[in-house]
């Protein structure tokens, strides 16, 4: 959908920060950069790991968690596939059945603009 995501460098305990920029909302308000925070599955050192982040989003009373695995396929290209959901804020317990959604996202690595 457009959607850029960049994250940092694991540390010594799998955790990684980054931000993240959506293309798409349900608010009228101006979309803005977000903060991101994770962690990586290490066991072993494997490839294609499992992984899980937070994003909580600067621009709105809302919050979204993504849990996934990294995929390599056979020509070395790299795919997050996640599934997320987003929890937004609502005024009283009876809005409460309108206040989660859930989706998927695929996610690919971009070149560095470096």
């Amino acid at each position: 959908l457009g959607s850029n995501m960049t994250i940092g460098a694991l540390n010594g305990k799998g955790e990684f920060i980054g931000s993240y920029h959506t293309a798409v909302t349900a608010t009228t308000n101006e979309i803005r950069l977000s903060p991101l925070q994770g962690s990586q599955h290490r066991t072993n050192q494997r490839s294609q790991p499992t992984f899980g982040f937070t994003v909580n989003w600067s621009f709105s009373d809302s919050i979204t968690v993504f849990t996934g695995q990294c995929f390599v396929d056979e020509d070395g290209k790299e795919v997050l596939k996640t599934m997320w959901l987003l929890r937004s804020r609502v005024d009283n317990v009876k809005d409460d059945w309108k206040a989660t959604r859930v989706g998927i996202n695929v996610f690919t690595r971009l070149q560095s603009q470096k």
